[in-house]
């Protein structure tokens, strides 16, 4: 399997938009105690207030180890030369420690996709600064699920990170973008063993995504269908694949597939937890089931 040089995330990572709502003191001391853990890679989105850039040095300036990884930063939240500017500084500070995930986040009336990334990417690689050049690369990967926007990942970064994709495409992501390129994809988990408590948890996170226009399409392009969708509900096979529910055996079980799919990394997010609490007794859970002792 291949690994991006110099960075070693481990087969598995913690994803999370927990730090979202909590205080800097508990995100300190949560990031650290998951470091002790040993756990390797830590992804953070922005979507809902923490912007990226500065999220992750906090993060980095509290840890020693631990990579930390956008999943995704917008492109629209920042210009790109501001967007480089920050990820060198990050890669200087903290060498071989972060890893820029960048995104096209929320759809944009007659702006496709495809042409703004590589655009923001163009402004980026001809960004000119004073500013030193970092000893440790800057590396960057590209939220990607089409097979146009893969081979960019594949082409253009270090590889792609995937959000809320099922075990076929993780197969056909590895396909497109072939051996060498990265493939880091996350995965949604809850521990809940009813069947109907865990499908209307499931739902309700899941419910945003089954009603936005390009996520549409990408289940589609996976054989799913508008009874599928069922207008943002979801059928039971479609929230099934999507949030691996249960308990911690059967969890574990499943997130492997991913690997044997020919993922290298899988970043998994733990649901469940109410605004302001921690999943960390979770955390520790999967930590003992799937990191080396």
């Amino acid at each position: 399997m291949s690994v991006i040089s110099g960075m070693d995330l481990g087969r598995f990572g913690v994803w999370t938009f927990d730090f979202e709502t909590q205080p800097a003191s508990m995100m300190r001391e949560s990031i650290q105690e998951l470091e002790e853990l040993g756990w390797q890679a830590f992804w953070i989105p922005e979507l809902t207030g923490r912007e990226a850039m500065t999220h992750a040095g906090f993060l980095l300036s509290c840890t020693e180890r631990i990579t930390v990884i956008n999943g995704i930063a917008q492109i629209w939240s920042r210009e790109p030369r501001w967007t480089q500017g920050a990820a060198l500084l990050l890669a200087d500070a903290y060498p071989d420690r972060h890893l820029l995930g960048l995104g096209f986040g929320d759809a944009r009336p007659q702006t496709k996709p495809l042409q703004a990334m590589s655009e923001y990417l163009d402004d980026m690689d001809a960004t000119t600064s004073v500013n030193p050049l970092p000893q440790a690369p800057m590396r960057r990967l590209l939220a990607a699920y089409g097979p146009r926007m893969l081979e960019m990942a594949r082409d253009r970064s270090e590889g792609a990170h995937t959000y809320h994709v099922t075990v076929g495409h993780t197969a056909q992501a590895r396909d497109v973008l072939g051996d060498s390129p990265f493939l880091g994809v996350e995965q949604a988990v809850l521990f809940e063993s009813d069947p109907d408590k865990a499908r209307e948890i499931a739902r309700q996170h899941l419910h945003m995504y089954l009603t936005m226009k390009y996520n549409i399409a990408k289940f589609l392009r996976l054989g799913y269908t508008e009874a599928d969708i069922d207008g943002g509900r979801g059928s039971d096979r479609l929230v099934d694949d999507l949030v691996y529910w249960g308990d911690l055996d059967t969890i574990v079980r499943k997130l492997h597939d991913h690997l044997d799919a020919g993922a290298d990394h899988v970043g998994i997010q733990v649901l469940g937890i109410e605004p302001g609490r921690s999943a960390m007794p979770q955390w520790r859970q999967l930590a003992d089931a799937l990191l080396p002792q």
